[in-house]
Formats: C-alpha cells, sequence, structure tokens
C-alpha cells in the first residue's frame, strides 16, 4: 500500500482558503492552480484545497463537513495555539476545554471545516 500523505477539503474559493490557511499555518504554497491549491502540514502531509466546483467527479458531500486535527504535546500548548490563532483572527467554535479524550479546541476555516487541535489524555 502507498504511504498516507494528502487530506483534501473542498472549498468554495481555493484561493480565499490558500491564504487563510498560509497564514494560520505559517507555510508556504507547495503547488497552486486557479483551483487546486496544496501546502505541506509536516512529516510529508500535505493539505489540498480543491474547489468545489471543480471537482472531479463532482462530491455529493457539502462544503465544511470535514474535521482535521493537529496534536499538541500538552494542555498549555493547546492554549498556547488557541491564543495565536485567535490573534489571526480565526472563528473558534469551541474554546479550550477539557474532554474525556484530551484537552481540545476547534476552530473553523472560511468554508466550516473544523481544525481541532489536540493533547490526548494520558
Amino acid at each position: 500500500m502507498a504511504d498516507f500523505n494528502l487530506v483534501v477539503l473542498y472549498v468554495d474559493d481555493a484561493q480565499a482558503s490558500s491564504a487563510f490557511y498560509q497564514t494560520l499555518l505559517e507555510c508556504p504554497v507547495a503547488q497552486s492552480s486557479p483551483k487546486f491549491v496544496v501546502l505541506p502540514l509536516g512529516n510529508g502531509t500535505m493539505l489540498g484545497l480543491w474547489q468545489r466546483d471543480a471537482v472531479v467527479p463532482p462530491s455529493a458531500s457539502e462544503t465544511g463537513s470535514s474535521e482535521i486535527s493537529w496534536a499538541a504535546a500538552n494542555a498549555e500548548a493547546v492554549h498556547a495555539t488557541y491564543e495565536t490563532w485567535m490573534t489571526r483572527g480565526v472563528w473558534i467554535a469551541q474554546p479550550p476545554t477539557a474532554m474525556p479524550f484530551g484537552h481540545t479546541f476547534v476552530a473553523l476555516d472560511p468554508d466550516g471545516h473544523r481544525l481541532r487541535v489536540l493533547a490526548p489524555a494520558a
């Protein structure tokens, strides 16, 4: 089996979403066309932003119906990321919260995709 290396989110505007993620993650664009942009997430994994009206074959899923997650070392790292994202104007759906599976917060991208930062429970 091939190695996992790409998560693709369907978005309304690939260029606007690209600008959001470049600012949020402080990372450059790795590949770009008018309706598809790829950014590095780290460890060889990439984030693809595919403009919904260009997806082939067309998808029946709604834009904003996905969640991606980043691991944090501990609750303090979750809070630090939360504060950084707040200063960047990211909309927060759930502030830092202790949950049974760990300490987490959830932000939303411009299309409503959920962006979770999580320090798993010990």
